[in-house]
């Protein structure tokens, strides 16, 4: 696989706030790579960087063998890039807007239709609606036709899907998959651990460090222990039981249940008699396949300590 993105000890502060920490990686040429990480890990300001926006403090990226610094007047050509803000212009329509950023890059809607088609089609019946009157969903798929109409090598992705509903959220990784398949390099940053798994690869991000980085497949398999989810109907109740409990190690709640690791030599029988005793009768213990998100936690206290 040829390299499409090469990062080297990249580094950047705001004032005394440190973004981004001596950070590399790299994309291959046509890969879906994905950012993963909470608000504040850094990732608009890596983005901002790899669009040729924001000039590192230390290091440097490389798209496609060239410099986003000292290229970057070549680079922008190739680049399409979504913010996570809705950036568009709130007072022009749908066409007015997806005319306006072919125009800038020496295109049209036309000849590059057949790219954007099947994004496009689904807000083509309102191209009238000022582009400030769309619900979420429309305006992401608006902001992507955008950055999508000059048929860009790259597409830049800062949460895409971040407050629009779930619906919307499925087809737009849909869509991301059709991109794909038509050549386009996709790096793409989420706070949703589930979108991790749709990611050829995936970077773990967090207070401008990057944590680790492989398949989401080997990410999950790189969890150390063994890890369980912990039930029972007054789940706050046992949630405080679980920390006061020296059975139970790292109690995070998670959906219904509460994911546990024991000590070792601890049964899964032995916490549900522990916690019998602390009057949460009927408690269930199971062995589970621990996601994204439990190694992300786990990666996170190896850091602090």
């Amino acid at each position: 696989m040829t390299t499409a993105i090469e990062a080297y000890n990249l580094t950047h502060r705001y004032g005394k706030i440190t973004a981004l920490e001596d950070v590399g990686f790299s994309v291959g040429n046509n890969e879906l790579f994905g950012f993963i990480g909470p608000d504040g890990a850094g990732k608009t300001t890596l983005f901002r960087i790899a669009a040729t926006l924001i000039i590192p403090a230390e290091g440097k990226i490389t798209l496609f063998g060239l410099d986003t610094v000292k290229d970057y007047r070549e680079l922008r050509s190739r680049i399409g890039y979504m913010p996570g803000k809705f950036s568009l212009y709130q007072d022009l329509t749908v066409e007015e807007n997806l005319n306006f950023y072919a125009t800038i890059f020496g295109t049209s809607i036309k000849k590059n239709y057949y790219l954007i088609e099947p994004i496009y089609k689904q807000i083509e019946p309102f191209k009238k609606r000022l582009a400030g009157k769309l619900s979420g969903g429309m305006k992401q798929k608006l902001a992507l036709s955008c950055a999508l109409i000059h048929k860009p090598d790259i597409l830049i992705l800062d949460e895409p899907t971040t407050g629009v509903d779930a619906v919307s959220r499925v087809e737009f990784w849909e869509m991301l998959a059709g991109l794909k398949r038509e050549g386009i390099t996709i790096i793409v940053s989420t706070p949703y651990m589930d979108e991790a798994l749709r990611c050829d690869r995936i970077a773990l991000i967090q207070s401008g460090k990057i944590l680790g980085i492989n398949t989401p497949d080997i990410v999950r398999k790189s969890y150390s222990r063994k890890l369980y989810a912990v039930k029972h109907p007054e789940k706050y109740k046992l949630l405080l039981a679980l920390r006061s409990i020296p059975l139970a190690q790292s109690p995070e709640p998670f959906g219904e249940a509460v994911h546990v690791t024991l000590a070792d030599d601890v049964t899964p029988a032995a916490l549900e008699s522990a916690l019998a005793e602390a009057r949460l009768t009927g408690s269930v213990v199971e062995e589970i396949i621990p996601g994204i998100e439990d190694v992300f936690l786990e990666l996170m206290q190896r850091e602090k300590r």
